[in-house]
């Protein structure tokens, strides 16, 4: 095996929170067989944290992909690990890297746009505060409904998904109640809330976001569950 390239925390399926140990012991399991550990932090990358979800799980990959974020909304990619590595590529190494957007200046101005102003307004403590009022307001309004509902959240990014915890993969995902979702998606967007039409996606908050939208939203989650009672 050359190598092992996971998502830290696996959001393109719903959204799926490592065990306490998961990360640590792929590492060691990785450094035992020579084996390089690659991280895909294309959505996690700078939205969980400034130092993406390597920085809150303490785990130092060897090489880790970017993007979304770090394009302020443009499209881009980036990759980035350690020295030895890096120093692979030309015209250092003999790994020739290049590409038709490679360095596009307006995705590049616009990914620095982006972090700066997340550094201005300290953006990942923001977004930890409407992430915190957002599980606060949806787990009451699953424990006063009859739903079987579990939900995740981590930093910014959330799922609900309908069926009974513990989900801790896909196979567990696929036990949600597609209909009854469906019913919870048409419920909320009569109400003007507008989630991801799909049990399998992942919920982002934004720094656009406010307490009071939160709240909002909290509300239509409780209205919207109680219809399914």
């Amino acid at each position: 095996i050359a190598a092992v390239i996971v998502e830290p925390v696996p959001a393109n399926a719903g959204l799926y929170l490592p065990s306490d140990d998961f990360l640590s012991v792929l590492q060691k399991e990785c450094t035992l067989n020579d084996a390089l550990l690659i991280f895909d932090e294309v959505i996690t990358g700078f939205r969980l944290a400034r130092g993406g979800a390597q920085e809150i799980y303490g785990i130092k990959p060897d090489l880790t992909a970017l993007g979304k974020v770090i394009g302020g909304g443009l499209p881009v990619g980036a990759f980035g690990g350690r020295v030895e590595i890096m120093d692979q590529l030309s015209p250092d190494g003999p790994v020739y890297q290049a590409g038709t957007l490679s360095g596009n200046p307006l995705a590049m101005a616009a990914g620095l746009a982006q972090l700066r102003e997340l550094e201005r307004v300290n953006g990942w403590k923001l977004l930890e505060e409407l992430g915190g009022q957002f599980e606060r307001l949806t787990r009451s309004a699953i424990n006063d409904s009859n739903a079987d509902v579990t939900f995740h959240r981590i930093g910014s990014m959330f799922c609900l998904f309908f069926a009974a915890g513990p989900i801790i993969d896909l196979a567990n995902a696929r036990r949600s109640n597609l209909e009854r979702f469906a019913k919870f998606f048409r419920a909320c967007l009569r109400r003007r809330i507008y989630f991801a039409p799909s049990q399998f996606e992942t919920g982002f908050i934004s720094t656009a976001h406010t307490a009071e939208d939160l709240q909002a939203t909290g509300s239509v989650i409780r209205e919207a569950l109680a219809t399914l009672e």
